[in-house]
């Protein structure tokens, strides 16, 4: 799993961005595929999951994750909930001790926050979808409804599909524009004509500066360029592959 420095040095946050490795997953999924939506066996994700859970301080039931739907939505957690009653949301937040709440990706955006001071974490799923409609900015304010100070959070960014792999038609650069227009520097040439390279990660960053977080980490990584170490939803497409792994990104409050 890696990790982010600013959480780590975080008492008492535990948290992850979990690998492709160590699970117990074949085939495209191999090997730690956290994916309930997946077509993977649903023991095997179940014992992936597991393991994530123990490296987080927390037993299985309590590592939580949203029905995701690309939207803004924010759920807060205060007890556990199973992988069918789970809500419809991209993000969620908790006070609650030994809850550690998560999210899938397999190349949008994984964030992670925590107020350490207030006891408040969160965690949200910023695909493109999300970060235009608003999820960064739902959950700090979400977080704040809880104790948290946006002043004292911490949010770091984990893998995600970076500016050279991310290549989006005109449609998806003329609805960023219709937005803001200073959206454009997100978008650098393609080889192919009408087509852009999207920069979602600094996107991303600006969305997270915008809403008053100082604290903020990106640890850089691609998931599509990596492909012995993440999934991706975009190399799995264009390789004509059946399904993909899902990777978990999580946050506990472990005392």
């Amino acid at each position: 799993m890696l990790q982010a420095p600013s959480l780590a040095n975080l008492a008492p946050i535990r948290h992850a961005f979990f690998t492709r490795d160590g699970g117990v997953s074949q085939g495209v999924y191999a090997t730690l595929n956290g994916g309930v939506g997946s077509n993977d066996a649903r023991d095997k994700v179940a014992e992936n999951r597991a393991r994530m859970a123990a490296a987080l301080g927390v037993t299985a039931d309590r590592l939580l994750t949203p029905y995701q739907i690309h939207s803004p939505g924010v759920v807060v957690a205060d007890a556990p909930w199973t992988l069918d009653n789970r809500p419809r949301a991209d993000a969620v937040v908790t006070r609650t001790p030994r809850l550690a709440i998560g999210v899938s990706t397999a190349d949008c955006g994984p964030l992670l926050f925590a107020d350490s001071r207030a006891g408040v974490i969160g965690a949200a799923h910023a695909g493109w979808r999300g970060a235009l409609s608003g999820v960064i900015e739902a959950t700090v304010a979400a977080m704040e409804t809880l104790g948290a100070d946006r002043a004292r959070i911490t949010a770091a960014l984990g893998p995600t599909i970076r500016q050279p792999n991310y290549e989006v038609g005109p449609e998806f650069v003329e609805r960023f524009l219709a937005a803001d227009a200073a959206n454009a520097r997100f978008f650098a040439g393609s080889l192919r004509a009408g087509h852009a390279m999207f920069d979602l990660t600094g996107y991303i960053a600006d969305r997270v500066q915008r809403a008053s977080i100082v604290n903020f980490e990106d640890l850089g990584l691609c998931t599509y360029a990596e492909p012995d170490r993440f999934y991706s939803y975009r190399r799995t497409t264009l390789l004509g592959e059946p399904d993909y792994g899902r990777h978990i990104n999580a946050i506990a409050l472990v005392d």
